[in-house]
């Protein structure tokens, strides 16, 4: 099943976009919303986009989507481990 969405052409004529580019825009902040809310994974975005879990991830990120999100306490963590071998490094 597909679903399509219209938009009026004068949309498209204000933000001077071509169709194909316009409807890639959207379904990458659509997917983009929807993998941020954690409702679809990053391998169906990609198979909806057809492209590879990667380049769906780098889409995502220079559209300012967050595809790493990780909770406060584990970034802490990440960052008191990060030190500790930075240390340990810079001992040897």
């Amino acid at each position: 099943m597909n679903v399509k969405v219209l938009f009026p052409e004068e949309l498209l004529l204000a933000l001077r976009e071509d169709p194909e580019s316009f409807r890639k825009k959207v379904l990458i902040f659509t997917l983009g919303k929807l993998y941020e809310g954690g409702r679809i994974s990053g391998g169906l975005g990609a198979k909806v986009l057809g492209c590879d879990r990667w380049e769906f991830y780098r889409l995502l990120s220079d559209n300012g989507f967050a595809v790493l999100d990780y909770p406060d306490a584990e970034l802490d963590q990440e960052g008191e481990v990060g030190s500790e071998w930075h240390r340990r490094i810079q001992d040897q």
